[in-house]
């Protein structure tokens, strides 16, 4: 668990070294990130999303930057990607195996733990293939008055 200052932040010696051990190097870019994402909270943020929380705090950093690293936090295993529709990925701080629901009114997904889901047969995988994991988005929408 990353421990945290009096700003209520992550301690930055801890980010360090938690960026160093999944084979990053600890950029001033990568910790300003790492602070707001890796900090223990369950979080679900997109690139652009991301870009304006870390403008709001008075940091400048070029969208490109925010969305490389957030590929390579989650190349690390740091991070979760989650695809809601072809081109649109958020970032899922929770790395745990889960699945979500996803309200496309409001652009938010929420967390679904893994044992609420049951599969009662997977398909076999093609030839010369196998099924490293299964990821369940379910699409919802407000109730509508009839």
């Amino acid at each position: 668990m990353i421990t945290k200052t009096d700003t209520d932040r992550p301690d930055e010696g801890a980010l360090t070294q938690l960026l160093r051990d999944a084979g990053l190097r600890p950029t001033r870019q990568r910790i300003a990130i790492a602070s707001l994402l890796l900090d223990g909270r369950h979080r679900h943020v997109s690139a652009d999303g991301l870009a304006r929380e870390i403008a709001a705090t008075g940091q400048h950093m070029a969208g490109g930057t925010v969305y490389n690293t957030l590929n390579q936090f989650t190349e690390a295993g740091l991070l979760r990607r989650v695809t809601v529709r072809n081109e649109h990925t958020v970032f899922d701080t929770n790395t745990s195996h889960h699945h979500h629901f996803y309200d496309a009114a409001r652009d938010q997904l929420v967390d679904i733990p893994a044992d609420e889901v049951l599969l009662a047969c997977l398909p076999d995988a093609p030839e010369g293939h196998d099924i490293q994991s299964v990821d369940i988005l379910i699409n919802i929408a407000p109730k509508t008055s009839s």
